[in-house]
């Protein structure tokens, strides 16, 4: 069984290494000792969300600090194709469960996307409390999956800014019910390359809309700019469900499983 993993701040893992005491403070210490219940002599690992991995055993636990002795510390680089999920915001909290599943399932970046056809409207406040709220999910689904990185949660966008991204990107695919072509085939004759070398940071775009769909219009603006369309599947999926089932197939056949 894996440890359980734990995340601090990025960089406050750079200077240790294998012998070297690290001590957990802050809410992620408070839980690892009284809701995790973790004693001296167990094994756990400590993540900084930007890559760096201490595995250790836990040496001291204090009554809001936990001290871990370090057996091993190494660095998890990002995959040379990087997923971006673009999710449509969506309501009953879709959204944000599109969003977790997707973290679990390894996607490296999502960005809110407010697009025509949402309901859920982000404005003034409401906006950086729901945006706070996606990095909350996103960050507690990192630890879920044991990840050393935690997936950056863009700025929402519109539809505009959006094209911008898609003309930016390496490939940008939108899922789309009356698209043709079967994702597996677009990521296949898309020229990315698959396995274990693939060459430079590339970045994949894999765009979801609302419970309405995506607009014919938005669909226009994003194919404009790059963007292609590809059918997930037989059946239409939920918002909430179309994006991390595109992560699945997506990391398959670019070699990132």
């Amino acid at each position: 069984m894996s440890n359980p993993v734990f995340f601090t701040q990025a960089g406050n893992l750079s200077h240790l290494g294998p012998g070297s005491v690290f001590v957990l403070e802050g809410p992620e210490a408070r839980h690892a000792v009284t809701v995790k219940r973790l004693a001296v002599g167990e094994q756990v690992d400590i993540a900084d969300g930007a890559g760096a991995r201490l595995t250790g055993t836990v040496s001291e636990v204090g009554s809001g600090t936990l001290a871990v002795t370090a057996s091993d510390v190494v660095f998890e680089e990002q995959p040379a194709i990087r997923l971006v999920l673009v999710q449509a915001l969506a309501k009953g909290d879709r959204d944000e469960l599109a969003a977790e599943t997707a973290t679990e399932l390894g996607i490296d970046a999502v960005v809110p996307w407010q697009s025509e056809r949402s309901i859920v409207r982000w404005k003034g406040d409401r906006a950086a409390k729901a945006h706070a709220k996606w990095q909350s999910v996103v960050a507690a689904a990192a630890k879920q999956a044991r990840r050393s990185h935690i997936p950056e949660v863009r700025p929402v966008v519109d539809t505009a800014a959006l094209a911008k991204s898609v003309a930016a990107a390496d490939l940008a695919i939108i899922l789309h019910e009356d698209a043709k072509n079967p994702l597996r085939t677009v990521l296949e004759e898309s020229g990315m390359p698959q396995g274990p070398d693939q060459g430079p940071p590339r970045e994949v775009l894999l765009i979801v809309g609302p419970e309405g769909g995506i607009s014919p219009r938005e669909v226009t603006r994003l194919s404009d700019a790059g963007a292609v369309t590809a059918l997930l599947g037989h059946h239409v999926l939920r918002s909430s469900t179309a994006g991390p089932a595109a992560v699945v197939l997506a990391s398959d056949v670019l070699g990132r499983w």
